[in-house]
């Protein structure tokens, strides 16, 4: 083949061929492996491009990627129809009626009270009304005992001033002005009964008149007033006493 090479062109022009052909070899491959160390460009020869390849199998997904930033918002859309209106809806039924109760018993009657205190508009006793107590004393002293009394409704002024005193004890039996006793005392109305109990030992006997609280030794004997009066015995011992039991009736108006 050099034979047939040196007969076309010449010794000397086989000689340039070759170095032509050395070059360009040189090229190519520096073109190939991008340039020479000096950065100096070289000139190449562009081979031919040969056949693809198969393509390869498709590796597997990497991981996902970071959010992106948020795009912008849209502008809104159109208002939408309006929509046809319901229909309404029918009524529903009434209940029933609930049964009525049976009627409850009527409770009992209550018993009356006790009666009140026989107080009036004034705060005193009404007329024909009568009140109790009791009374009781030991003497000490050799000249008079006073023992008082007191009345625990008051008596109107007036019927006070009308009242009349009477004593009753062993001596002295019931009257129809003081019909009771010592245990159970009364007074007809306008009376003030003194009952004179007949088991005390050293018995004084019974008070021989009434003196008013309000006594100065002159006037006043058998007199009470709204709030009672002051029973008087004369003459007892140190070792004498006595005890009973009185009733006030207001008189009839």
């Amino acid at each position: 083949m050099l034979s047939r090479l040196r007969e076309h062109f010449g010794t000397a022009g086989l000689v340039v061929a070759i170095m032509a052909l050395v070059a360009a070899l040189a090229g190519g491959a520096i073109a190939a492996n991008g340039g020479s160390d000096d950065g100096q460009a070289t000139a190449s020869a562009k081979g031919k491009q040969g056949p693809r390849g198969k393509t390869g199998k498709t590796g597997k997904t990497g991981p996902q990627g970071p959010a992106g930033p948020a795009g912008p918002q849209g502008p809104a859309g159109p208002k939408g129809d309006t929509g046809a209106p319901g229909s309404n809806g029918t009524n529903g039924t009434n209940g029933a009626t609930g049964a009525t109760g049976a009627t409850g018993k009527n409770g009992a009657a209550g018993t009356p009270g006790e009666p009140g205190e026989p107080r009036t508009v004034g705060n005193v006793l009404p007329p024909e009304a009568t009140e109790t107590g009791v009374w009781r004393f030991v003497a000490n002293t050799d000249e008079f005992q006073y023992v008082p009394i007191s009345f625990p409704i008051p008596l109107a002024p007036a019927d006070a001033d009308s009242i009349t005193y009477k004593a009753l004890g062993k001596e002295n039996p019931p009257t129809t002005e003081c019909p009771g006793n010592v245990e159970d005392p009364k007074a007809a109305p306008g009376y003030l009964c003194v009952y004179v109990s007949p088991y005390e030992t050293n018995f004084l006997g019974t008070p021989s008149e009434i003196y008013p609280p309000t006594f100065d030794g002159s006037e006043d004997e058998g007199e009470v007033t709204s709030s009672g009066t002051l029973l008087y015995f004369e003459t007892p011992k140190a070792t004498d006493r006595s005890s009973g039991s009185f009733a006030v009736t207001a008189p009839a108006p």
